[in-house]
């Protein structure tokens, strides 16, 4: 039940957070390798993208890639959720004193993150490739044209076979790694400094509230380098033999970016990740403590 209470909080966070999904992902493609002054800025803010995108893709074009978004809240959020909740249950992530243990909770969390990734890859592949298909006169990246979900796996399938599917896993290892740690220890352990302090004690879901926004906060900062490499390689185009057309690799990718944009490069689109994240975060965990509640005290009731 851990898993299904998990894949359901992030699917309801997901609806309501994937317009700013789009927005993030084509503000970290434009200007690909390009440094700054040198390329055309389609996107320059969020309110600006926003408009952008419905005027010249149409106003759906704000829910792009929707369907392989929710299935990766599904898959990649019911399972590390639902291992971080069991690994929480059993008590591993705690010290002798019951309260949070920072290295534990980091660790569980980290390895949640990286089995949910994984297992979730090839939607977070077909949402970056809908997401970024846009209008040619604002495309930014690698375009894709698909005429829907099912379409895109099957497109994908028959010309790179099951491990295509896969394209661009090796940079969800570090990005799930880093952001699951960082959000659930920085989420559990608020919470627990809350409790502690007798702070909002009688408000589960205000303290569920403050908590996540601390946990997005510190999420943004860690994340967003791990983030930008990832809709990169996840995006680029590949050749007849499957080898990328900018990236070999994570590392590679890294200081190319780097090299070529700067470090306002891995931090592009900043704003539309945070105020993607930030109430992604808020409403995926506030969704999940409040489920958690449900169903214990159904479980209690019955």
């Amino acid at each position: 039940m851990d898993f299904v209470l998990g894949g359901s909080a992030a699917m309801c966070a997901g609806l309501f957070s994937n317009p700013l999904d789009v927005v993030k992902t084509r503000m970290q493609l434009q200007g690909e390798l390009q440094a700054r002054g040198h390329y055309s800025v389609h996107y320059k803010n969020v309110p600006h993208a926003l408009f952008t995108i419905a005027k010249n893709d149409g106003l759906l074009a704000l829910q792009k890639g929707l369907v392989p978004a929710l299935g990766f809240q599904l898959f990649c959020n019911s399972t590390r959720l639902g291992l971080y909740q069991t690994a929480e249950s059993q008590s591993l992530t705690k010290n002798k004193q019951g309260q949070t243990d920072t290295l534990k909770s980091c660790f569980y969390g980290s390895a949640a993150g990286i089995v949910g990734a994984f297992i979730a890859s090839p939607f977070y592949l077909i949402k970056t490739h809908m997401q970024s298909s846009s209008h040619e006169t604002i495309a930014v990246g690698h375009q894709y044209k698909y005429s829907g979900s099912l379409d895109a796996f099957r497109v994908i399938f028959r010309k790179d076979g099951l491990k295509g599917l896969w394209r661009g896993v090796e940079s969800s290892v570090p990005r799930a790694g880093v952001g699951s740690a960082v959000q659930l220890t920085t989420f559990t352990r608020s919470k627990d400094i809350l409790k502690s302090n007798g702070i909002l004690i009688d408000s589960p879901i205000m303290t569920a509230f403050v908590a996540s926004n601390i946990s997005g906060i510190a999420l943004v900062i860690f994340m967003c380098p791990f983030d930008v490499i990832s809709t990169r390689l996840y995006n680029q185009g590949v050749d007849s033999t499957g080898k990328g057309s900018f990236y070999t690799g994570v590392i590679d990718c890294g200081l190319k970016i780097l090299r070529a944009e700067g470090i306002r490069g891995v931090y592009k689109g900043v704003g539309p990740f945070y105020l993607r994240i930030a109430p992604h975060t808020v409403l995926c965990l506030i969704f999940w403590d409040h489920f958690k509640n449900l169903f214990g005290r159904h479980k209690l009731e019955s």
